[in-house]
């Protein structure tokens, strides 16, 4: 029997509301138990979520994102930013910077191509904003790691751009052998960097104007999703990353408008049934199968941006004069990867073809490890740090 679309909405978010409870009881954190039932309800297993609705449900997985990207922009307060330092920024650009390095070296030293060396580390360098708030949500985490992740995180997606746009331009112009130029290879990744933040800043200004003419919740959350919808759709159409500019969006507006309060309550409050039909929706796109088929460079690629995370990060808080507790758990609360890294995988592989069916069956089973198991390392580090008293 066909279901409609209501009936998969439906039974997404019943999915989502039965392994909440059983990940409950098994003190683990609500993303890990969303993305094994939507692992289990997928086409790879029971198929009740089959793969033409998987690909059109795209929709809900742009939505949340930008919502997370706008929810993370709210933590870049000036008066924030003032009390933390600079420790955020350093370590942001050090732990992306590792990733990148670690995974670069290793495959060049086992001899693998340039231009694929440089397409995984790139790649690599990518965190999963969504995995990371959802976690820091649930068992409101609080103290000096929180408050460094979150930064961190949205740092982070920028330091992956830019750090992607340069190694694909690099191994661009090897592959091509002199006939394309890095500067025609730069120009699309600066356009999709700062395009999304100017985009997103002008957009960040016409809504503390929109908040300031109307008044009451309804019309107030009507305004952020319809500023959150057009900074997506717009971004998407000239080719803006749609991530960057809802955070801009949102940074712009939490530092202009004396309304913010009013604004991200409310949206927080409507937000978590679309976060729990994202996460099922990711973990249906998840085959576990592919994980045997990827090999050493797999491996490499799995352990090496973790190794280069948590040293980056690190590094970063030592030079930063961080606390030595952020020092010492940040980056294993950078484990997790989605959405984002597939889009670049995508990206890579469109760039290097002879090295694209590789590059994404790797990224994927990377993703698979990092949703599953990246949430359960984030929570055991938050706890570690002391940060997690909350045990539901």
């Amino acid at each position: 029997m066909d279901l409609n679309i209501y009936m998969y909405i439906a039974i997404m978010l019943l999915a989502a509301l039965v392994a909440g409870k059983i990940v409950k009881q098994l003190k683990l954190p609500n993303v890990t138990g969303y993305l094994v039932m939507g692992l289990i309800i997928g086409p790879h297993c029971l198929n009740i979520l089959n793969d033409d609705l998987v690909a059109h449900m795209d929709f809900v997985t742009n939505l949340a994102l930008g919502c997370i990207a706008f929810s993370i922009g709210a933590e870049f307060k000036i008066s924030f930013l003032r009390k933390v330092g600079k420790a955020p920024i350093v370590i942001g650009i050090l732990e992306g910077l590792g990733a990148v390095v670690v995974v670069d070296a290793i495959l060049l030293i086992l001899g693998y191509d340039v231009t694929f060396a440089l397409a995984m580390g790139a790649i690599a360098s990518a965190t999963a904003a969504a995995s990371t708030l959802m976690i820091v949500k649930q068992y409101k985490s609080k103290g000096p790691v929180t408050n460094t992740l979150l930064p961190v995180v949205a740092i982070d997606d920028a330091v992956a751009l830019m750090m992607f746009g340069i190694s694909m331009a690099i191994a661009g112009v090897i592959s091509s052998h002199g006939k394309v130029s890095v500067g025609k290879l730069l120009l699309t990744p600066c356009i999709e960097l700062f395009g999304g933040l100017l985009f997103g800043a002008l957009l960040g200004l016409l809504m503390v104007i929109a908040v300031k003419l109307y008044t009451g919740r309804g019309n107030r959350l009507a305004i952020t999703l319809f500023m959150i919808c057009i900074t997506i759709g717009i971004s998407e159409i000239v080719g803006f990353s749609s991530l960057l500019a809802c955070m801009m969006l949102s940074m712009v507006f939490v530092n202009l408008s004396k309304y913010r309060e009013k604004i991200y309550e409310p949206l927080d409050r409507m937000t978590p049934p679309i976060y729990m039909m994202f996460f099922i929706i990711s973990g249906a796109s998840l085959d576990i199968t592919i994980i045997a088929s990827v090999g050493v460079v797999g491996a490499v690629y799995v352990i090496g941006r973790v190794v280069g995370k948590v040293l980056g990060a690190a590094l970063g808080a030592k030079l930063s004069k961080a606390p030595d507790i952020v020092s010492k758990y940040l980056g294993f609360t950078l484990v997790p990867q989605e959405g984002v890294a597939i889009g670049l995988a995508a990206t890579a592989a469109a760039t290097l073809p002879e090295y694209g069916n590789s590059i994404q069956t790797i990224v994927l089973c990377g993703v698979v490890i990092y949703e599953l198991v990246g949430p359960i390392i984030t929570k055991t580090a938050l706890k570690k740090a002391g940060e997690i008293t909350k045990t539901a």
